[in-house]
């Protein structure tokens, strides 16, 4: 994992966090749980760091409803 893919998945947890009202390590812990990390969101940092974040929150939140997990 490179720096600047490091910068976005922060980013995003913590857009996550705000969006759903909840504690970032809360956010992490799904991601990690759901594979979302490692199997979309650092593969797909190419295409996703373009897109607004709102765009890939709700992309996020589909991604953990569609697997059942929980934040």
């Amino acid at each position: 994992m490179d720096e600047n893919s490091f910068s976005f998945t922060v980013y995003m947890i913590h857009a996550c966090a705000n969006r759903w009202n909840v504690a970032p390590s809360r956010v992490y812990q799904a991601l990690k749980r759901s594979g979302c990390l490692d199997r979309y969101l650092l593969p797909s940092y190419d295409i996703l760091h373009t897109l607004s974040t709102d765009y890939v929150v709700q992309d996020i939140e589909e991604y953990l409803e569609e697997r059942d997990v929980p934040v």
